[in-house]
């Protein structure tokens, strides 16, 4: 064999060579890609019914809070509403109550006074009367 053949040779078995290290190459990037079309498409598969869950929780959230605002607003009047009853009542019954009770007062104070006057006309002692603890004489702790 001449020199020619040999290198041609040569050229052309690096040419089988690497033919054949791209075709591996190309093989497992195939198989590469169908592993992450599969796995794309099961996680397509899973997501998609997902979202609808969430969707539909969401809505059923909104429903909720408007649900809640709604009460928040009846309790908000109810609030003014009893606000409003509480100082009516306070208006109508307020002041002739404060007049009633300060009526009172004065008949007792005024019934008081005639008891005192007359027991000071019976000489000062009232019946069922007791001298109060700071006016009774200090018999202890002098010596």
């Amino acid at each position: 064999m001449s020199g020619g053949e040999v290198a041609g040779l040569l050229v052309a078995v690096f040419w089988a060579i690497l033919v054949s290290f791209l075709a591996v190459v190309m093989v497992r990037l195939a198989q590469t890609l169908k592993a992450a079309t599969k796995l794309v498409t099961g996680v397509t598969e899973q997501a998609v019914p997902l979202l609808g869950e969430a969707s539909a929780t969401v809505r059923s959230a909104q429903s909720q809070l408007e649900r809640v605002d709604a009460i928040a607003t009846d309790v908000q009047e109810v609030t003014s509403n009893a606000s409003a009853l509480s100082s009516t009542v306070s208006t109508a019954f307020g002041g002739p109550l404060v007049k009633v009770a300060a009526f009172g007062y004065g008949v007792r104070r005024a019934l008081g006074r005639k008891k005192t006057e007359g027991a000071a006309q019976t000489g000062g002692v009232v019946v069922g009367r007791t001298v109060p603890a700071a006016r009774r004489g200090r018999k202890r702790g002098r010596g």
